[in-house]
């Protein structure tokens, strides 16, 4: 899979995409990711790629055709069959599966906006995915891609070490994950549950669905 992203702020990126899970599916070769700078895109001689918003009203917006070229080019360049998306509030909700969906695409083009937002008619005449990661506004759509790309990237096959602990976790089966605990089974007076220590897998089972059923209901009623 590849991922490109077009963002202001490529070096927010730099050393995120070079630890942890994204590091690991790059050196398996089953995820390449890319960094643009929006502002290689823009037409103006000083890379300006802001404008006031028509109609007055505070801060700047990022104008549309920088996205445009970038998405032109990328498209020429190898990503013709990459999904587009845009990081912005008004999106749809980002979740696992969505997640799950991207994971599945040839590649995604991850688009970030700043400062006020994007011009309306990157959305229009884009017509990208609009996601958003959550109902708070960031300072732009860097965290949000961020997000969005490792939580894809870990969902690609062959990434993971355990397809197990993919069906396990919270989200996939449509419910939060049960509590799990380690080394040691006493821990400043607190006792790991004794059924874990039984060795009954029926029982440990049952015990992790009835846990699951009970932090979901109390803490994600809406799920």
């Amino acid at each position: 899979m590849r991922i490109d992203v077009v963002t202001l702020f490529p070096s927010m990126f730099e050393g995120a995409v070079r630890e942890s899970i994204l590091k690991l599916a790059q050196e398996k070769g089953l995820v390449e990711i890319r960094l643009h700078n929006l502002r290689d895109f823009s037409p103006d001689k000083h890379k300006k790629v802001d404008a006031p918003p028509y109609g007055g009203g505070p801060g700047m917006l990022l104008m549309a055709e920088p996205f445009f070229r970038a998405v032109e080019y990328l498209r020429e360049n190898g990503a013709a069959d990459s999904t587009l998306v845009l990081l912005t509030p008004t999106g749809a909700r980002f979740d696992q599966a969505k997640a799950q969906e991207f994971a599945g695409r040839a590649g995604l083009i991850l688009l970030c906006g700043h400062y006020e937002g994007v011009d309306e008619r990157v959305a229009e005449g884009l017509r990208p995915v609009e996601v958003s990661i959550g109902d708070f506004v960031t300072t732009g759509g860097e965290a949000p891609a961020w997000s969005v790309m490792d939580a894809v990237a870990r969902l690609v096959p062959g990434v993971l070490g355990s397809a197990e602990s993919l069906a396990r976790e919270s989200f996939s089966g449509g419910g939060l994950e049960y509590p799990q605990y380690t080394r040691p089974a006493i821990f400043r007076g607190m006792e790991v549950p004794p059924v874990l220590l039984s060795g009954d897998r029926g029982k440990i089972e049952t015990w992790r669905a009835e846990e699951s059923e009970r932090r979901t209901s109390s803490r994600r009623p809406d799920l």
